[in-house]
């Protein structure tokens, strides 16, 4: 869920399919994306455009699952100060939620905006990235929210690295708590094109919930 400053390098490509999931315990209830595709692309140098195409779901055991199209998301991220030895890499990286279908199962219909600030450093094989970032959530019971996260990772070769984040997510609805959870994964690098990421964690505070990541990132 943390999100660091390094745009992808000018005039190359990042292509993932992936899938996120979310099972709340208390209800009994899974929502997540099955799959979404994300395009990334080095427009200029420091500077990067961001598409994520989503087919989201819900599931209970009750009734069968919702399954559709949700909001796109369209983001520019800029790196504004570069990292050195004594100073760490800075950027921010809007995104804007678009509601792109009529389906109400799957979106409010309401534009959202994220304004986060990252921040990264390295020091050989540890990598450290972390910020926060204000979510404007319009629509009828929502509230503008705060996201804020640590991660760190560590390059064991060039095959494997691990990683572990924890975040806080203040309520983004009238009817909701704050709550702050983790995730530990990480990368397996088939080649210098091919990679495989995946992440699992669970809440820590006001909430009873497990979340699961899996994707397939080419880069060219």
């Amino acid at each position: 869920m943390t999100d660091d400053p390094d745009p992808v390098q000018f005039k190359h490509w990042e292509y993932y399919i992936s899938s996120q999931n979310t099972f709340d315990h208390s209800t009994h209830i899974s929502n997540g994306t099955l799959p979404h595709f994300e395009v990334n692309y080095g427009l200029v140098p420091n500077i990067q455009v961001h598409l994520i195409m989503p087919i989201n779901y819900n599931y209970t055991s009750s009734h069968f699952s919702d399954y559709g199209y949700s909001d796109t998301e369209l983001g520019i991220k800029y790196r504004f100060v570069k990292e050195t030895n004594n100073c760490p890499e800075i950027g921010t990286f809007p995104l804007l939620e678009m509601p792109t279908v009529n389906n109400s199962a799957m979106t409010t219909g309401r534009t959202q905006l994220f304004l986060p600030v990252w921040v990264q450093k390295s020091w050989d094989k540890l990598t450290s990235y972390g910020g926060c970032g204000y979510w404007i959530n319009p629509g009828t019971g929502n509230k503008n929210w705060l996201f804020a996260g640590l991660q760190a990772q560590y390059d064991f070769t060039k095959f494997l690295s691990l990683g572990s984040e924890v975040y806080y997510h203040s309520a983004d609805t009238k009817a909701t708590k704050q709550t702050s959870g983790f995730n530990v994964g990480g990368f397996l690098n088939f080649s210098e094109k091919f990679h495989f990421i995946f992440s699992a964690g669970h809440s820590i505070t006001n909430g009873n919930y497990t979340t699961a990541y899996a994707g397939l990132l080419w880069t060219i």
